[in-house]
C-alpha cells in the first residue's frame, strides 16, 4: 500500500492548540501508548518515573534555541519580518523565510538598528538541497562578527505559526528546555519541554542514564510536505552531533533506550543508518522516515502531538503504526489533550 500525504491528515478542533505553556512543566497530560499490546492510558507527565527503569538510557536533545525573529525595515520605512532558520556554509549568511517582502530586492540593504544592518543575497533561493522550497524563502547576509551576540540584542523567540499571539519575556524562558545548551535552533525541541530540574533529578536517582545529542532545529523540520506521494517530499539538511559519551553508552545500554523527541530519534536513526551503530560524529543529515520504514535506533519515544499531513507525524507512524497512531490522535481530541509545540505529549513503548 502506497500512502499518500492525505493518510496523515485529521481534523483538529482550533481551541485544542496550545497558545500558552502550562505554569509546571510536567503537569502536562501523557498519553501512553503500548505498541504490543495496542492499547493506551491517560496519564501525567510526572509519570513518566513509573515508566522508566533502572539502566534504562534517555537521550535528550541540548540544542537551544536563538532568538531567530527580527524586525528590519527598509530605506522606504517599511518593515520587513525575517525569521532564520539555519546559517549557510558562509560566514554571516543565513537562510530565513521572510514576511512583508515582494518589494525588496536582491542586494538591497535591510535595517535593525544603527549597528545592525542585512542584506538580501538570494530571494527564492534553490541551494538549501534538493526538494520543496517555501515561496518567501532568502539568503541574507549580516553586518558584524557575533550575530547569535546580536541577535540576543534585536531579535525575539520565533512562537509557530499556529500560535496566533505576540511572543513575550515569558516565552525565552518557556520556550526553551532546562537542559538547553548548543545555540543554533530556529524552534525547540518540544517534547523536552516537559522536563522540569526536579523530575531529570528524579529520574537519574532511579538509575537512568541521561545522556545528550544536539539537533539544530532549522528547514528540515518546518518545512510542510506539498506532494501528494509522500516519496517524492525531500527533507533539508540539519547539523547533528553526537559526543563519545553519548553513543558509547547507547551501545552498552542494559535497558531501554528512550529517544526524547522526534530530533533524537532522527540524530540516532541517522547514525545507526549510516554506521550500522550510533557512534561519536559531527554530521547532518536529511532523513525523512515513514512507514514501513523500521526503526532500528531506539525501544522507546517521548513526543508532543503533531500536525496533520506533518513529517513528523508520518515518523512517530513509523515508529508505532499509523492507524494505531491516528486512532490514539482521535482519543486525544476526544478527551481534549492539547496539541503541539506547548501542548501535551505521548510515550510510546
Amino acid at each position: 500500500m502506497n500512502l499518500t500525504t492525505k493518510d496523515f491528515y485529521y481534523d483538529l478542533p482550533q481551541e485544542l492548540i496550545a497558545a500558552h505553556p502550562l505554569k509546571k512543566r510536567e503537569q502536562a497530560r501523557m498519553m501512553v501508548l503500548n505498541r504490543e499490546r495496542k492499547t493506551t492510558e491517560h496519564k501525567y507527565f510526572y509519570d513518566i518515573i513509573n515508566y522508566l527503569n533502572k539502566d534504562d538510557v534517555l537521550v535528550l536533545n541540548n540544542t537551544k534555541v536563538f532568538p531567530a525573529r527580527i524586525i528590519a525595515k527598509r530605506a522606504t520605512g517599511g518593515e520587513v519580518e525575517v525569521f532564520l532558520l539555519n546559517p549557510s556554509s558562509e560566514k554571516n549568511r543565513w537562510f530565513c523565510i521572510m514576511k512583508r517582502s515582494k518589494r525588496v530586492k536582491e542586494g538591497e540593504e535591510l535595517f535593525v538598528s544603527d549597528d545592525f544592518k542585512i542584506k538580501l543575497i538570494k530571494k527564492d533561493t534553490e541551494n538549501v538541497s534538493e526538494g520543496e522550497l517555501p515561496k518567501n524563502l532568502a539568503e541574507l547576509i549580516f553586518e558584524g562578527d557575533d550575530v547569535y551576540e546580536t541577535l540576543n540584542k534585536y531579535g525575539s523567540i520565533p512562537l509557530p505559526p499556529y500560535i496566533k499571539r505576540q511572543a513575550t519575556d515569558e516565552d525565552k524562558e518557556d520556550y526553551q528546555t532546562v537542559f538547553a545548551k548548543v545555540t543554533g535552533s530556529a524552534a525547540a525541541p518540544t517534547a523536552g519541554l516537559h522536563f522540569s530540574r526536579e523530575i531529570l533529578e528524579e529520574i537519574q536517582k532511579k538509575g537512568v542514564k541521561i545522556v545528550f545529542v544536539t539537533l539544530n532545529v532549522g528547514l528540515g523540520t518546518f518545512l510542510p510536505v506539498k506532494c501528494d506521494d509522500i516519496t517524492k517530499h525531500r527533507m533539508h539538511f540539519e547539523s547533528y552531533e553526537i559526543p563519545k559519551k553519548t553513543a558509547d553508552t547507547i551501545n552498552n545500554a542494559k535497558g531501554s533506550v528512550i529517544a526524547v523527541g522526534t530530533t533524537v530519534l532522527r540524530t540516532l536513526e541517522a547514525a545507526f543508518q549510516k554506521h550500522g551503530k550510533i557512534v561519536e560524529t559531527k554530521d547532518k543529515t536529511d532523513i525523512f522516515i515513514y512507514p514501513p520504514y523500521k526503526i532500528k535506533s531506539i525501544d522507546k519515544l517521548i513526543t508532543n502531538f503533531h500536525l496533520p499531513e506533518s513529517t513528523l507525524i508520518m515518523l512517530v507512524s513509523a515508529f508505532a503504526g499509523r492507524d494505531f497512531v491516528l486512532n490514539a490522535y482521535k482519543k486525544a481530541i476526544k478527551e481534549k489533550y492539547r496539541f503541539f509545540s506547548y501542548g501535551d505529549c505521548m510515550f510510546i513503548e
